[in-house]
């Protein structure tokens, strides 16, 4: 069973800006998968499903960004994920492009604290993860600001092709593995 967690803030206010592009690819995954259903449990919202024969749980924490470690260790245990083998979680990266998507294998948090918080919880950094790009914050601007606000629809087009080159990261995951994931997403955009 693999656990896909996309990360953002709950509540319409939230819906569509740089810090919920996690949701925003979950929700993509859902739809390829046929799956239709979440329902609340363990401060998530979880839909079950299946992908080429792989069990994938859908989450997307309902516990603001900063504390999602405190949503995702408790549905892991529960469900008796490998965090290291069997978790991915898709978040949003202000130091990639907009649109721009990496797979890594593990990693620090790298400055997200929704990432520190996920990775204090579980007591390992050694999880996959998909990074979203959603562009460097302005110079005079406020980050919580900028990860809290929407794209502009020059952006809002470059993270529509990000969240399906992060769907495809995604899959791959699950049916090749995270290298062929890495190998694929993770090439010069020049090759």
């Amino acid at each position: 069973m693999y656990m896909i967690a996309g990360l953002g803030n709950p509540g319409r206010k939230y819906e569509h800006t740089r810090h919920n592009s996690g949701f925003d690819v979950v929700d993509e995954l859902a739809d390829k998968m046929g799956i239709t259903a979440f329902g609340s449990e363990r401060r998530a919202l979880v839909a079950k499903g299946y992908y080429e024969g792989n069990k994938v749980l859908l989450v997307k924490p309902q516990t603001f960004m900063n504390n999602s470690g405190e949503s995702i260790r408790p549905i892991a245990d529960y469900y008796g994920i490998d965090v290291e083998t069997q978790l991915i979680v898709i978040y949003d990266d202000i130091a990639l492009d907009p649109g721009m998507v990496r797979v890594r294998k593990s990693g620090s948090a790298g400055g997200h604290n929704g990432m520190k918080n996920i990775i204090r919880h579980l007591g390992t950094q050694e999880f996959c993860r998909v990074r979203v790009g959603v562009g460097k914050k302005p110079e005079q601007m406020d980050l919580v600001d900028h990860v809290l606000g929407h794209f502009s629809p020059e952006d809002r087009k470059l993270m529509d092709e990000g969240f399906d080159k992060a769907v495809e990261a995604t899959l791959m995951i699950l049916t090749q593995g995270p290298d062929a994931a890495m190998n694929h997403v993770n090439r010069k955009v020049s090759e």
